[in-house]
């Protein structure tokens, strides 16, 4: 009765694990079952977002872009020297006083223009002026006894001697007032040249000293461009070379002066070489001491690659032009971001590497095509081929 119990839980127990065997199985072929169908939902969701997406792109696809462009050509260029300059009046002075005195009269206004010799300063010379009238009666008197003395020695009443003494005291009487007026002269302060005045340095009853400043006086129609090149460059240079000048205070503006002095001797420290151009200042654009912006012209010439100044966008990473690929780019294409190396600015033009010859490139409303817009060229440039 015993082993019939035994046996009977011994089959219980069998039956009890392979049921617990069965449950995992169930489980796992169910967990395995779920994955599979939100697979394959997921992958499905996946497939019909990509196909709406494809089919409304289709629908909202943009249509070309009008452009204006240019297709591109070697031109020829002057090879040039880009340095920086200043700027000296061909006649310029600061304007001071040879003698001490007391400023009698002050004859002119900051800022006039003054014509050559004009009185601007008067310092007393009231005891120069006694003196002068004193010396003029020493030599009237001179002048009368030499003459006498002259007459004199013809009648033999007055010796050779006694004629000669008389006429070295007129020679010296005539002298000493030559040298008084020479005095009277340096109380007064005159211009030198036709030019503008600056800003006055003296007041009325001021006691000057000599070679204390009064005012300065410019002469600016003419101006000299001072700069240096590096040594290099100095068998490339000639006087008559044209000299490009520009400066921020007219923006656009250009210049244009002639190369007329190349010092003959190189500085040891620099190993540069200063030059002088001469520029005409007609309108008085332009004043001395401005800084400015140089460009020699050299006399040889080579062909290069250039674009409008417009045709390229700069950005953190370089610089770019926009060009228009396909089979016939001239009328219509899609638009490539090229790398381009900006190099020496002519004008409105800059030179560049990177493009090739017959590249049609965008020159105006880059801004409104990124990279593969489709563009139609509503308006072609040709750039000029080289002469």
């Amino acid at each position: 009765m015993a082993d019939t119990s035994l046996s009977e839980v011994d089959q219980n127990n069998e039956l009890s694990a392979s049921g617990s065997r069965f449950s995992k199985t169930g489980r796992t072929l169910l967990f395995v079952g779920i994955a599979i169908l939100v697979s394959g939902a997921v992958f499905a969701a996946l497939f019909g977002w990509k196909t709406i997406m494809q089919s409304g792109s289709v629908q909202t696809q943009r249509p070309p872009v009008e452009v204006s462009a240019m297709q591109i050509n070697l031109t020829t260029v002057p090879v040039s020297i880009q340095a920086v300059g200043s700027l000296r009046a061909v006649q310029e002075v600061l304007l001071s006083s040879e003698a001490s005195g007391l400023v009698a009269t002050i004859e002119f206004e900051a800022g006039q223009i003054v014509e050559a010799d004009t009185l601007l300063v008067q310092l007393y010379d009231a005891p120069e002026r006694a003196d002068r009238d004193a010396a003029i009666a020493r030599a009237n008197l001179s002048k009368v006894q030499y003459q006498r003395s002259l007459g004199l020695s013809k009648s033999g009443a007055e010796s050779k001697e006694v004629v000669d003494q008389r006429a070295a005291e007129k020679e010296q009487a005539i002298a000493v007032i030559k040298q008084i007026d020479a005095r009277i002269q340096q109380k007064q302060i005159r211009a030198p040249f036709t030019g503008k005045l600056g800003i006055r340095r003296v007041d009325l009853g001021q006691y000057l000293h000599p070679g204390e400043s009064v005012a300065t006086l410019t002469d600016s129609s003419r101006l000299y461009v001072d700069f240096s090149v590096p040594q290099q460059e100095l068998r490339r240079m000639a006087e008559g070379n044209v000299v490009r000048v520009t400066t921020d205070t007219w923006p656009g503006r250009v210049f244009q002066a002639t190369l007329e002095t190349i010092e003959p001797r190189i500085n040891q420290e620099t190993r540069n070489i200063s030059v002088r151009a001469l520029l005409e200042n007609a309108d008085s654009a332009l004043q001395s001491g401005m800084f400015v912006n140089v460009e020699l012209i050299l006399a040889d010439r080579i062909d290069r690659l250039t674009v409008p100044a417009t045709a390229i966008q700069t950005t953190a990473f370089g610089d770019n032009v926009v060009v228009v690929r396909g089979d016939n780019p001239t009328v219509q294409g899609q638009v490539e971001y090229v790398r381009v190396t900006a190099g020496k600015r002519f004008g409105d033009m800059v030179e560049v590497d990177g493009l090739a010859v017959g590249d049609v490139i965008l020159i105006e409303g880059q801004m409104k095509t990124p990279p593969g817009t489709q563009v139609v060229v509503a308006e072609l440039r040709v750039q000029f081929e080289k002469d």
